[in-house]
């Protein structure tokens, strides 16, 4: 019978890992044009894992002129659809075959449990990847009602090259839910990863062309935001963009489309998910469970955090106790460890960043009932406690800011009406959540949260068949499902004559 690894098992796989650090461009690795690079610093221990090559100008030049040369030459475009489904289903293999590396690389790149890793971040990745494959020979074009005179086809073209630009929390997860729907509508990509966590997309490239994808298809270029994510968003040459990331990041990729080619833009940003839990809930232990994994997934490094906890005045204490009761069973430490639930902040930056809105929370009133303070700094890592704040207004700083950390805001509510209030009093849009046993409220409710998602009964629940994205300052776009096809794709009318 096999055994999981252990701390240490992890920790002797990780010492013994080769890490790929150049750009991927026109089916190869390759140093930057300017020779630059950047540390790759792990938040678990705060060491030094690589030192990437940092992509610019000139290399994103390059990865656009490979992909516009493989579009103009149909290699991948022109294939018959279900050739191009089992080259990417021979990707996600090959992503399977990798599996335990590429967890082991986002863990020590990104900081995240290895247990989720493996469960969420790979496992999810891939069966993406799978179901998107499998939707190429599936998706049928149309044909107009144009009468005994003509014939008339509505046809989903590719729309040509595709700059990708994703976030640092879900590395690998969030890049799939480009990469796949981009290869399978016959595109050609330049992905820029984060700088802080760009090992796995490294690594994924040499797989793509291992699996059968042409050189200049599937391009990857590491660097910073402000010279390569920049580059990519004003490049003439790029059709679209599809950015995940922070809503001021967001509005820069709007500016550089205006101020360029007007490029298709599409933003998945930023979140303050309201979670709303009626006093009539039908099971308050598994609520309160999902009100604590919401928030302390991830460390609170995910965009859809339940980060407001809206409670019904007359079961808000005794609700609260449930949380932090869950709270306090979640374990935090070295993200190798397979026991530990919640990991690392993602580096020193972003530590300091939610501090910095513990403290703004204390300072503005908010009482705080849990945690609230960086611990094991001894390792040399970047670790914050599972954090609660009680008496909180959806006025105060901590309730309106996407502060990306576990850090859990308590409010509470009289009426349904008052929650829908106080949860639609954001210029977030991102996801929301409602606990209630009368299925009138929540069908009401549902239908009047300004959100992409809602969830009823349940919290952070769904799979790639279904749409996710924003209203609002969330951004605009869709991820995943059929829907994420249109974002990489145009319409074409052929209006064809019948004497």
């Amino acid at each position: 019978m096999m055994t999981s690894p252990s701390l240490e098992n992890w920790e002797e796989k990780a010492k013994a890992i080769r890490v790929e650090t150049r750009l991927f461009i026109n089916g190869q690795y390759r140093e930057s044009a300017s020779g630059e690079t950047f540390p790759c610093m792990s938040p678990i221990d705060g060491r030094e894992i690589a030192v990437v090559s940092a992509g610019g100008s000139e290399d994103i030049d390059q990865a656009v002129k490979a992909a516009r040369s493989a579009f103009q030459k149909g290699v991948w475009r022109k294939l018959p659809p279900a050739k191009r489904k089992r080259i990417l289903l021979a990707f996600a293999d090959l992503m399977q075959t990798h599996a335990e590396e590429l967890a082991l690389l986002e863990t020590l790149d990104m900081g995240k449990p290895i247990r989720y890793s493996q469960a969420v971040d790979i496992a999810g990745s891939i069966n993406c990847l799978r179901w998107f494959a499998e939707s190429i020979d599936k998706v049928y074009d149309e044909v107009a009602p144009a009468g005994d005179s003509a014939l008339a086809t509505i046809t989903r073209e590719p729309v040509g090259v595709v700059g990708a630009v994703v976030p640092w929390n879900f590395p690998l997860l969030m890049a799939m839910w480009k990469i796949a729907p981009v290869l399978a509508t016959g595109n050609s990509l330049v992905l820029k990863p984060a700088e802080q966590s760009p090992l796995t997309a490294i690594r994924i490239a040499s797989l793509a062309v291992e699996a059968g994808i042409p050189p200049g298809v599937f391009n990857v270029v590491p660097g910073m935001g402000e010279t390569a994510g920049q580059a990519l968003g004003r490049h003439m040459d790029v059709d679209a963009v599809t950015f995940t990331g922070s809503t001021e990041i967001g509005k820069y990729f709007l500016k550089y489309s205006g101020e360029s080619n007007m490029k298709a833009v599409s933003l998945e940003c930023g979140g303050k998910t309201p979670n709303i839990v009626m006093a009539d809930a039908p099971d308050l232990d598994a609520a309160a469970k999902s009100a604590a994994f919401g928030i302390f997934f991830n460390t609170g490094q995910i965009c859809n955090a339940g980060s407001r906890l809206l409670v019904q005045a007359s079961i808000k204490d005794k609700f609260l106790e449930k949380v932090l009761a869950a709270g306090k069973k979640m374990r935090y430490g070295n993200p190798l460890d397979p026991s530990v639930t919640v990991g690392s902040i993602v580096d020193e930056t972003q530590t300091q960043r939610v501090m910095g809105y513990i403290e703004k929370g204390a300072q503005e009133g908010a009482s705080l009932v849990l945690g609230g303070q960086q611990v094991l700094q001894e390792t040399g890592g970047f670790y914050i406690e599972p954090t609660i704040f009680d008496q909180v207004s959806n006025k105060m700083t901590i309730a309106q800011e996407e502060i990306f950390g576990p850090v859990l805001s308590v409010l509470s509510f009289t009426e349904a009406e008052q929650a829908i209030q106080i949860a639609n009093d954001s210029m977030y849009g991102l996801a929301a959540a409602v606990w209630t046993r009368d299925i009138n409220t929540a069908i009401k409710t549902s239908r009047e949260l300004r959100a992409g998602t809602v969830w009823v009964n349940c919290f952070d629940t769904s799979d790639v068949t279904v749409p996710f994205g924003g209203y609002k300052q969330s951004g605009f776009g869709r991820d995943k499902s059929l829907h994420a096809m249109e974002k990489y794709t145009q319409l074409k009318t052929t209006w064809i004559a019948v004497n």
